[in-house]
């Protein structure tokens, strides 16, 4: 593995996840999302501001796409699991702190999801639906994005212990990495849970 493919598919991971896809589908809508709610460019702050269906959902997709693309560019680039597991952490580095936005994105839970899947579909089949779970149960989108990185972290530490072969150490570099981006993202959340004064997904 050449040194030069592996910065060059760390930037180019870190340059899809900047790509502010929340951002430019409520500009379609006419809407800027960072005036609104969290002000963050996330799929739960796009319905948020739009009001709408629609706009959270391509922005979903569009996240997810992003996330697929770094990893597998990683791969192809440099041809190793180490640049898989660092795209992805910089995928999510720059979903959160995007160069087009001045470093001001979202929280990185879509991103590191779709990256944990693509890096690794076991731990990504367990910890998905379990932040999807806890988003649910808990009616709090950060409380769904903390559960994903933690419990994708978790999760690989887990599969990792019962079967070595089938989780690469470097994965769970990438799982402290994501998590890591995550909880930095949601300090004021993570105060404002504690405080009992977190926002409440009302759509059910």
């Amino acid at each position: 593995m050449a040194i030069g493919d592996l910065l060059l598919a760390t930037l180019m991971a870190y340059l899809l996840g900047s790509l502010p896809v929340g951002y430019l589908v409520g500009r379609i809508y006419g809407v800027d999302v960072r005036q609104h709610g969290s002000g963050r460019t996330g799929g739960t702050n796009v319905w948020r501001a739009t009001g709408q269906t629609w706009p959270p959902v391509l922005t979903i997709l569009g996240d997810i796409a992003k996330s697929f693309l770094a990893v597998s560019l990683a791969r192809w680039l440099a041809g190793s699991e180490f640049a898989a597991a660092l795209a992805g952490a910089a995928a999510v580095v720059g979903h959160n702190w995007p160069v087009f936005l001045r470093f001001r994105g979202g929280a990185g839970g879509i991103t590191a999801g779709a990256c944990l899947v693509m890096l690794n579909g076991a731990a990504g089949a367990i910890a998905v639906p379990l932040a999807i779970l806890a988003l649910y149960l808990s009616r709090h989108a950060s409380v769904g994005t903390l559960t994903m990185g933690v419990g994708g972290l978790l999760t690989l530490l887990a599969l990792r212990l019962a079967a070595p072969g089938h989780v690469p150490a470097v994965h769970l570099l990438y799982g402290a990495l994501a998590t890591t981006c995550i909880v930095c993202a949601l300090r004021s959340n993570i105060r404002r849970l504690l405080l009992g004064t977190e926002r409440r997904i009302t759509l059910w």
